[in-house]
């Protein structure tokens, strides 16, 4: 296939600020969880409790995103993003605002209506990418590019908001965020492509299908959940290998680096264009994914992990490059967005689940490699359901 510069997409008229606006708007979703943990010991609560927040958001993120998603896809972007901001943010200057007297429960309620009403920037841009650039090469390179961008959010954004605002004041980082969130959301709905865009419909205005109909989408929900399910193992890993080797610190350098693999994969998949065959490229990506999570198992000292984990990285963005670009084209008419916000869903419950697994055997006698062999068996099985399911990505060439 053609190979398409990523500077190339970004000169395309109107991708810079469609790009920009989004990743911008998605930020404060990458430190939420932390900030509200933080919050709630500000608050003289105890961690169980932030965790309890944390987690209320995360389940409101989850269980609301394929509701907005086909909001979507019937009345457009504008209204339901620009709703979803404004309630998120006002939820965000509450929490913030709260007392210290203020009860667990008034925490958690506004975590999750934080969580419920967060807009789903991520999906409706990647919505876009079909009108903006209708040319298939052009659209890999958009999806790799914005891919790579992602990992940036998740390795600055906890920076910014955690590391040099909320170590010192969780509420003005709660502020911060809800004012990031706006500008990003407001930015993104000005945009012509946003605000013009439309979903395919009946007449009586009624989306013609469900997202979950295609065979398709739900491999690459399971494909999804699996991938979900690494990185909340590695994620414990991570922690639990840091804290037996005493340094603690290592834990956000660990992270970084993993992400940073990330986009060194995601840069390559841009300059080499689409594989010819989609599909069979995917259960490639998986099993080389599993096959590097495995090398997680036999890094030794954290210099070690640290050069496995940009191993591993390597793999994501070329993954989620594929993933999401099928994800468009199999999505059955009206329900595209709907179908990249399922997706986030089992993302989200994979790295729920996989954390939860990976920290019971991270306590027994496995150790930290506990969370290792969780993240190589999921996504080797990721790979082989594909594999069983290929056929069922029928949009697997291009």
């Amino acid at each position: 296939m053609r190979s398409v510069s990523p500077v190339a997409v970004l000169r395309t008229q109107g991708v810079a600020r469609l790009l920009g606006s989004s990743l911008l708007g998605r930020i404060p979703s990458t430190a939420i969880g932390l900030l509200l943990i933080l919050r709630v010991r500000d608050l003289g609560g105890s961690y169980a409790v932030g965790g309890l927040a944390a987690g209320a958001f995360s389940l409101g993120l989850a269980a609301s995103s394929p509701l907005l998603g086909r909001a979507v896809d019937t009345r457009g972007q504008t209204r339901v993003l620009q709703l979803g901001a404004w309630v998120s943010a006002l939820a965000l200057v509450a929490l913030a605002l709260l007392p210290d007297s203020a009860p667990a429960a008034a925490v958690t309620v506004l975590a999750f209506v934080c969580g419920a009403a967060h807009p789903p920037l991520s999906a409706c841009m990647r919505t876009l990418w079909g009108s903006v650039l209708p040319d298939a090469d052009a659209r890999h390179a958009a999806f790799a590019l914005e891919a790579s961008a992602q990992e940036l959010c998740f390795i600055f954004g906890p920076l910014l908001l955690v590391s040099a605002v909320a170590v010192h004041d969780p509420s003005a980082a709660l502020v911060l965020s809800a004012a990031i969130l706006l500008a990003g959301t407001l930015a993104f709905v000005a945009t012509t492509a946003s605000r013009e865009w439309r979903g395919v419909v009946h007449a009586d205005g009624a989306v013609r299908a469900r997202a979950l109909d295609a065979a398709g989408v739900r491999t690459l929900l399971v494909v999804g959940a699996g991938m979900g399910c690494s990185f909340g193992a590695i994620e414990v890993g991570i922690a639990a290998s840091a804290e037996a080797a005493g340094s603690r610190g290592a834990i956000g350098i660990l992270l970084a680096v993993w992400g940073v693999g990330s986009i060194i994969g995601g840069v390559w998949a841009a300059r080499h264009g689409a594989p010819a065959d989609r599909a069979a490229r995917i259960v490639t990506l998986l099993l080389v994914l599993a096959a590097c999570d495995a090398l997680l198992l036999a890094a030794g000292p954290l210099w070690a992990l640290g050069l496995a984990l940009t191993l591993c990285g390597a793999a994501i963005a070329p993954l989620f490059t594929i993933v999401y670009s099928l994800a468009g084209d199999l999505a059955t008419g009206g329900t595209v967005t709907e179908v990249f916000t399922w997706l986030g869903t089992g993302l989200s419950a994979g790295v729920a689940a996989g954390a939860a697994v990976a920290g019971v055997l991270v306590e027994g006698p496995m150790g930290p490699s506990g969370g290792f062999v969780v993240a190589a068996v999921m996504v080797a099985g990721a790979g082989l359901a594909a594999r069983v399911r290929v056929r069922t990505l029928a949009f697997s060439t291009i």
